[in-house]
């Protein structure tokens, strides 16, 4: 189903699991090649230390990447998480922001290497930082994405 990002942004935020963890999507770019997340430390989504969960961090980064390329490249793709690694640099209590994107480059890149049918798992760094710019956690999700075999 092809969504609009007004659409896609209302669903997200009341999605059970971001709204369990605190998750809050503040911005998708019309033209979906940025989207902005964000979390606010709160009771319920804060560790044994009081300070953010990593579990919640993490979710934060996930199904985004993989929503903003199948909404880029078309039904004509198949677009899946392969694997993930977190690295945690800070603990921290403040609210933490990422801001995801995905550059022509990175899509010109991706349609090169799928254009016969064949896989392609392009690797992406997204971060996470809090309110006043220092570095919390580094997420690498690597994709797996291939063009549709045509019937």
């Amino acid at each position: 189903m092809k969504y609009t990002p007004k659409l896609l942004k209302r669903l997200l935020n009341i999605y059970p699991p971001y709204l369990g963890a605190g998750v809050r999507i503040d911005y998708i770019s019309d033209d979906w090649k940025e989207l902005h997340v964000s979390m606010s430390l709160r009771w319920y989504n804060r560790n044994a230390f009081g300070t953010h969960f990593g579990g919640s961090l993490y979710s934060m980064i996930d199904p985004h990447l993989v929503l903003l390329l199948v909404q880029l490249l078309g039904k004509e793709y198949i677009v899946w998480d392969k694997s993930a690694r977190i690295e945690f640099i800070k603990a921290t209590k403040k609210r933490v922001v990422s801001v995801i994107r995905i550059s022509d480059e990175v899509l010109a890149d991706i349609r090169r290497h799928t254009e016969n049918g064949q896989k392609y798992l392009p690797t992406f760094v997204v971060e996470i930082k809090d309110e006043e710019g220092d570095l919390v956690a580094r997420v690498e999700k690597v994709l797996y994405v291939r063009r549709k075999r045509q019937r």
